[in-house]
């Protein structure tokens, strides 16, 4: 181990984590990487040099090593119409691989929980700035697995993703450095003083496991991936078979600079799968494996929180995300901020809204009394200005993920009244693209079983309740039984917003207040906005508070006379 790299990796990174605490602590705005592709603030030949370096895997086997592995797999096939044809070493599904893949991952965490939490925050730091330097090629890796247009997969799936990754390691920081490395403890007495050393260490659980998802491979993989290591954690990093180049990247920096000052690379390992092989299932149940990060749907979540009993389990699973509509004073924003979160990415967020809940009898708007009808009309009329043109389109749309999501689309007609229909659009750039529009059926309060499940993808119901306080009472009801990632309220009376901010609290969801302008229900800021609350069925935890790390080691004390 090389001391003084460790060394300089820390006070290298210094000013960023401590701009980061700054920022967890206030709450206030604060990014540091940048979002913004443009040549003026990453240099004119970034963006030409990360194409090319995603552009170099097209095709080839990705060279890393994963114990245990047998052969290789590749198995993604681009949203935008064709095979990646990346192959990685593959993780069969038996006692022998796993046992060898989960014997390489332990080998080397003494030396890393000796390392102490200075040390190992450094080498973290080190990750994400080396990862930075290659956010063009990770946002092209990102745009063809998942699906999300090039400036989102940047922002999201690079930026975005970084930032959430560094407020977990500055969390862990703040639990790992709350107790003291050493103290004296000092009792007095009739003659000399009771006196004791006392030496506390921060140890770790042991091998943690991040399942990762086809939408959003990095930032949803990424907080809880640097929570367990910097902690101390070794982590095996199981990407959705759709999605896994940007977490071999990730895996290969990760592990790159662990060997560069001399830990174990095998501390954080990539366990690609055939996916008949349900590798993740069998590791998770592993003695080995105490903790599980895991975004998906709500069968394959329940089922690990159900049967991964040896280990913590952090899941964000599905959710029946809710706007409550009473009034607006300015309608046609109101509209089109609806029709941006409908629209971006096609409604593959676990964030983006699907229940409109408004009164039957309309709302009251600033151009007079608005029907259901109307304000189905009116988010129409959104849609179209906002998708009517194909290669404006598709920046926003992006393409859809997977089969599913168009099957899903496909049935959600014959559900309700169709009051705005998807449309098919061409990608001016991939003709084998798969693009589609929102479509917004119109249902009643007395169609539970359709609205009260999560139709994943470009699906939003507009419901007529009797009034605001049934919207609002249905709304509360509905997220408690089936959780929620977010939701939105439009009222201009303050007594409906403040029932709205109560029935948050009692279903234990983030809130979002009368959104006009450029900020958007689906979209959270790290530092300042939680990502998920715990408090309700649609996932365990947030990112990130200090109950995302705290529980991922231990504080071991020894003592002695002095």
């Amino acid at each position: 181990m090389t001391a003084d790299l460790l060394s300089q990796f820390f006070s290298g990174h210094r000013e960023r984590l401590d701009r980061a605490l700054e920022a967890c602590a206030s709450r206030g705005h604060f990014s540091a990487f940048d979002e913004s592709p443009s040549p003026r603030v990453y240099g004119e030949t970034a963006a030409a040099e990360g194409k090319k370096a995603y552009d170099a895997w097209l095709g080839k086997e990705f060279p890393l090593t994963t114990p245990g592995s047998d052969g290789t797999v590749a198995t993604e096939r681009s949203p935008y119409g064709f095979e990646l044809g990346v192959s990685y070493p593959r993780v069969p599904a038996t006692d022998e691989a796993v046992e060898a893949l989960l014997a390489a991952s332990r080998a080397g965490m003494r030396a890393w929980r000796d390392a102490g939490p200075e040390g190992r925050t450094g080498v973290c730091l080190e990750i994400l700035d080396r990862l930075h330097r290659r956010i063009f090629e990770l946002a092209n890796a990102v745009q063809h697995t998942s699906g999300q247009a090039f400036v989102m997969a940047f922002q999201a799936g690079g930026a975005h993703a970084l930032d959430r990754a560094l407020e977990a390691i500055a969390y862990a920081w703040t639990e790992m450095t709350r107790t003291p490395a050493t103290a004296v403890w000092e009792k007095p007495g009739r003659g000399e003083p009771l006196r004791m050393e006392k030496t506390f260490t921060v140890v770790p659980r042991g091998v943690a496991l991040v399942i990762g998802c086809n939408t959003f491979p990095t930032w949803n993989s990424w907080p809880g991936l640097f929570a367990s290591l910097v902690t101390g954690n070794s982590v095996v990093v199981k990407p959705h078979p759709g999605a896994v180049l940007p977490l071999a990247i990730t895996v290969q920096v990760c592990r790159e600079v662990l060997d560069e000052v001399g830990f174990d690379p095998d501390l954080v390992t990539l366990a690609a799968e055939d996916p008949a092989d349900r590798l993740a299932a069998v590791l998770a149940v592993r003695p080995e494996v105490r903790l599980i990060d895991f975004t998906g749907s709500n069968a394959f979540g329940e089922w690990l929180e159900e049967n991964a009993r040896q280990a913590l389990v952090f899941t964000e699973k599905a959710g029946v995300n809710t706007v409550v509509i009473d009034s607006t004073d300015n309608f046609k924003a109101m509209c089109q901020n609806l029709a941006f979160s409908f629209s971006l990415y096609t409604g593959q967020m676990c964030t983006a809204p699907q229940n409109v809940y408004l009164p039957a009898g309309g709302i009251d708007t600033d151009e007079g009394e608005k029907s259901p009808a109307e304000v189905g009309a009116g988010i129409g009329a959104a849609l179209d200005k906002l998708l009517g043109d194909d290669a404006r389109a598709v920046e926003l749309l992006g393409g859809v993920v997977n089969p599913g999501v168009l099957e899903r689309l496909e049935a959600a007609g014959s559900s309700g009244e169709v009051l705005v229909e998807s449309r098919t659009v061409t990608h001016p750039t991939y003709s084998d693209a798969t693009v589609r529009t929102p479509t917004l059926i119109g249902l009643g309060a007395a169609d539970a079983e359709v609205y009260e499940s999560e139709c994943f993808g470009p699906v939003a119901y507009l419901i007529s309740t009797s009034d605001t306080d049934e919207s609002i009472d249905r709304f509360r009801d509905t997220v408690t039984r089936h959780g929620a990632m977010t939701a939105s309220v439009y009222s201009t009376s303050g007594t409906v917003i403040d029932d709205m901010r109560e029935a948050a609290l009692d279903a234990g969801v983030a809130l979002s207040e009368n959104l006009l302008g450029a900020v958007f229900v689906n979209q959270s800021a790290a530092y300042s906005d939680f990502h998920g609350t715990g408090a309700n069925p649609a996932a365990t935890a947030a990112y990130t508070d200090g109950a995302y790390v705290a529980s991922r080691f231990r504080v071991i004390q020894s003592r002695r006379h002095l």
